[in-house]
């Protein structure tokens, strides 16, 4: 059994701060910066004398990114953040005018402004509305009967209130109605369980400076194989081609795997980073983590409707990482400074105080959140 207790150690950032602010930018863990520091040391002592060594690094994470999310390694493509990722779907689809995007009003902006940029092509973007804090179902199983749709791109955790969307449902809906299905899973990745093949997602992007733990400008992009063909790259460029060590030889054949969207260099040492926040995240077990995620937010969930607080997330089988709440008639922001003035890092989002704890949190840390306000 994991001892939760330990896993503070790997986090020095608790020696001045009570961290909850995983679903902005995490704090990295000494396993990440001794990864970082292993890449520092190969690059200054051997430079590229063992260029081999990077490769091989760079395969290993691309297996165990696969890992995580039910994936082949042919299917995962290293991409600078999420919205590159969404990006690549953007401008890579063959769109026909006409053709319709649905997404919803609970998305962060960049799983809307990608898809906005089709209008000069003809293309749709429709809003789905909320209500009461999520996309019902029903909502999205009546806009899929248009059948000019031809992509919903949704997000796994909705970044305001934390909103857990059904994937294996949504997945479902799409694959009967042949509609391609793009996650955005910046919000989950690393905190909740995910399988792009029970969920039939066709594209899937998230970067590792959230629930991953990792550090910013590095993460993964996941195009299904029955896709791979079927979207363009949106740069041929040296790397991205079938034969990238022939410099001698130009070539436009692109790759048969997901490497076809990494035209050039990629940033080496974020993938060291993200293999090390990984390895921790699979040596714990994301079911684990979980579970352990989801009881952090349920104790903070009850203790502040214990103290009359307005809880603007849901629960149930809505509930992620995320906990997004008011205090009565207190800006956000004024309760922000209150926390921030007793080390305790939240943020203000979409009209409330955003929590979002990970493993290494304990549930006297949340305890003191509560007692500050």
């Amino acid at each position: 059994m994991t001892s939760w207790a330990r896993t503070r150690s790997f986090f020095p950032v608790t020696r001045d701060w009570i961290y909850l602010d995983h679903a902005g930018v995490a704090p990295i863990s000494t396993r990440v910066e001794e990864a970082l520091r292993r890449y520092a040391d190969l690059a200054s002592c051997d430079g590229a004398t063992d260029y081999a060594a990077y490769e091989a690094e760079v395969a290993r994470v691309r297996s165990r990114a696969a890992l995580l999310i039910g994936a082949a390694p042919e299917e995962i493509a290293f991409v600078k953040n999420t919205t590159e990722g969404l990006g690549i779907v953007a401008c890579g689809l063959d769109w026909r005018r006409g053709d319709i995007v649905l997404t919803c009003d609970l998305e962060y902006p960049s799983n809307v402004t990608p898809w906005w940029g089709l209008r000069a092509r003809g293309v749709e973007t429709v809003i789905l509305p909320s209500q009461d804090g999520r996309l019902p179902i029903e909502r999205v199983e009546g806009a899929l009967g248009n059948p000019r749709v031809r992509l919903l791109a949704l997000s796994s955790v909705e970044f305001g209130n934390g909103a857990r969307n059904d994937l294996e449902m949504l997945g479902r809906l799409c694959r009967d109605r042949g509609v391609l299905f793009c996650v955005d899973a910046i919000q989950s990745l690393g905190c909740l369980c995910l399988d792009v093949e029970r969920a039939n997602i066709d594209f899937l992007a998230a970067d590792g400076h959230k629930w991953l733990l990792s550090v910013e400008g590095c993460g993964i992009f996941f195009c299904a194989r029955r896709m791979l063909e079927k979207l363009a790259p949106r740069i041929v460029g040296w790397h991205n081609v079938a034969e990238p060590t022939h410099f001698d030889r130009y070539q436009t054949e692109l790759r048969r795997d997901a490497q076809r969207f990494e035209e050039g260099t990629r940033n080496t040492a974020g993938i060291f980073a993200l293999g090390a926040a990984i390895d921790l995240l699979l040596e714990l077990e994301l079911q684990a983590v979980e579970k352990r995620v989801l009881m952090l937010t349920e104790h903070l969930a009850e203790g502040l409707r214990a103290r009359g607080a307005t809880l603007l997330s849901p629960r149930g089988d809505a509930a992620s990482g995320i906990v997004s709440f008011r205090m009565g008639d207190i800006p956000p922001a004024r309760s922000i400074e209150r926390l921030r003035a007793r080390h305790i890092h939240c943020v203000a989002r979409r009209g409330g105080v955003r929590a979002s704890p990970h493993f290494y949190i304990d549930t006297a840390e949340i305890d003191a959140l509560l007692e500050s306000l």
